[in-house]
């Protein structure tokens, strides 16, 4: 029984790896949510970095502890994390 070869649009490439990107979780754990292998994410990562070799990810430092009232830098990091959650949301919605 053979199957068929499943094609990705280019919008789909990005947006994983930006899910990749932008998530704490492993690339094993993106690829396996999204339906791909984790080489084919990699290669998807390589080649959205550029010819400059694979992708550099940021390094996440330990968020500061907040002082008591700075509501303002909570809201922030809380629309930061509404807008990775709806990205994640609809990367598997067009799946």
């Amino acid at each position: 029984m053979t199957t068929k070869r499943r094609f990705f649009t280019d919008e789909f490439k990005r947006e994983a790896v930006a899910l990749l990107e932008s998530s704490d979780r492993p690339l094993e754990h993106v690829a396996k949510d999204l339906g791909i292998q984790p080489s084919m994410l990699r290669t998807w990562r390589r080649r959205v970095s550029g010819p400059g070799g694979p992708a550099q990810l940021p390094t996440r430092q330990a968020p500061a502890p907040l002082a008591a009232g700075d509501q303002s830098a909570e809201i922030a990091r809380l629309k930061r994390e509404l807008d990775r959650v709806r990205m994640e949301r609809d990367i598997l919605k067009k799946l």
